[in-house]
Protein backbone atom coordinates (compact mmCIF):
# COMPACT_ATOMS: atom_id res chain seq x y z
CA UNK A 1 0.00 0.00 0.00
CA UNK A 2 1.56 3.32 -1.59
CA UNK A 3 1.77 7.01 1.22
CA UNK A 4 0.04 9.58 -0.53
CA UNK A 5 0.87 13.37 -0.35
CA UNK A 6 -1.82 15.94 0.88
CA UNK A 7 -2.21 19.21 0.62
CA UNK A 8 -4.69 21.41 2.11
CA UNK A 9 -5.83 24.30 -0.58
CA UNK A 10 -7.68 26.57 2.61
CA UNK A 11 -5.34 26.09 5.26
CA UNK A 12 -2.19 24.61 3.40
CA UNK A 13 -1.62 21.82 5.86
CA UNK A 14 0.59 18.84 4.15
CA UNK A 15 0.26 15.48 5.40
CA UNK A 16 0.63 11.67 4.02
CA UNK A 17 -1.86 9.22 4.28
CA UNK A 18 -1.06 5.13 4.25
CA UNK A 19 -3.92 4.32 1.44
CA UNK A 20 -4.57 1.47 -0.80
CA UNK A 21 -4.35 2.25 -3.95
CA UNK A 22 -8.02 1.58 -4.77
CA UNK A 23 -9.17 3.83 -2.01
CA UNK A 24 -10.69 7.14 -2.69
CA UNK A 25 -8.52 10.11 -2.21
CA UNK A 26 -9.31 11.92 1.27
CA UNK A 27 -11.75 15.50 0.56
CA UNK A 28 -11.82 16.96 4.25
CA UNK A 29 -8.88 18.49 5.77
CA UNK A 30 -8.18 17.29 9.25
CA UNK A 31 -6.59 20.79 10.50
CA UNK A 32 -9.58 22.89 9.32
CA UNK A 33 -12.72 20.77 8.21
CA UNK A 34 -12.82 22.21 5.04
CA UNK A 35 -13.47 20.13 1.91
CA UNK A 36 -10.43 21.75 -0.22
CA UNK A 37 -7.96 18.62 0.31
CA UNK A 38 -5.61 17.58 -2.86
CA UNK A 39 -3.17 14.30 -3.34
CA UNK A 40 0.05 15.99 -4.42
CA UNK A 41 2.14 13.68 -7.02
CA UNK A 42 5.38 13.07 -5.07
CA UNK A 43 9.17 12.14 -5.11
CA UNK A 44 7.81 8.68 -3.93
CA UNK A 45 7.90 5.38 -5.95
CA UNK A 46 11.47 4.97 -5.90
CA UNK A 47 13.37 2.16 -4.53
CA UNK A 48 14.72 2.77 -0.92
CA UNK A 49 17.48 1.10 0.07
CA UNK A 50 17.90 0.90 3.60
CA UNK A 51 20.40 -0.60 6.01
CA UNK A 52 24.30 -1.24 5.92
CA UNK A 53 25.91 -2.87 3.40
CA UNK A 54 23.59 -1.06 0.04
CA UNK A 55 27.43 0.82 -1.76
CA UNK A 56 28.49 1.14 -5.18
CA UNK A 57 31.78 -0.53 -3.92
CA UNK A 58 30.29 -3.79 -2.42
CA UNK A 59 30.29 -5.50 -6.10
CA UNK A 60 33.40 -4.37 -7.81
CA UNK A 61 35.42 -6.25 -10.22
CA UNK A 62 38.61 -8.20 -9.01
CA UNK A 63 40.66 -6.68 -11.04
CA UNK A 64 40.02 -3.10 -9.43
CA UNK A 65 40.54 -4.73 -5.91
CA UNK A 66 43.74 -6.09 -6.74
CA UNK A 67 44.68 -2.38 -8.49
CA UNK A 68 43.48 -0.99 -5.15
CA UNK A 69 45.62 -3.00 -2.78
CA UNK A 70 48.41 -2.34 -4.99
CA UNK A 71 47.90 1.90 -4.38
CA UNK A 72 47.53 0.98 -0.70
CA UNK A 73 51.00 -0.52 -0.17
CA UNK A 74 52.27 1.20 -2.79
CA UNK A 75 50.83 4.61 -0.76
CA UNK A 76 52.25 3.32 2.52
CA UNK A 77 55.97 3.33 1.58
CA UNK A 78 56.09 6.83 0.40
CA UNK A 79 54.72 8.27 3.30
CA UNK A 80 56.93 6.57 5.52
CA UNK A 81 59.89 7.44 3.46
CA UNK A 82 58.75 11.16 2.73
CA UNK A 83 58.20 11.59 6.44
CA UNK A 84 61.69 10.69 7.39
CA UNK A 85 63.02 13.35 4.67
CA UNK A 86 60.82 16.04 5.87
CA UNK A 87 61.68 15.62 9.40
CA UNK A 88 65.41 15.65 8.51
CA UNK A 89 65.04 19.38 6.77
CA UNK A 90 63.89 20.00 9.71
CA UNK A 91 66.64 18.98 11.93
CA UNK A 92 69.20 20.27 9.70
CA UNK A 93 67.37 24.09 9.91
CA UNK A 94 67.67 23.70 13.39
CA UNK A 95 71.45 23.27 14.22
CA UNK A 96 72.19 25.87 11.45
CA UNK A 97 70.80 28.26 13.92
Amino acid sequence: MPTYEYVCDACEHTFEEFQSITAEPLRKCPACGKNKLRRVIGPGGAILFKGSGFYCTDYRSESYKKAASREKSNGDGSNGSGSGKSSAGKSGSKSGE
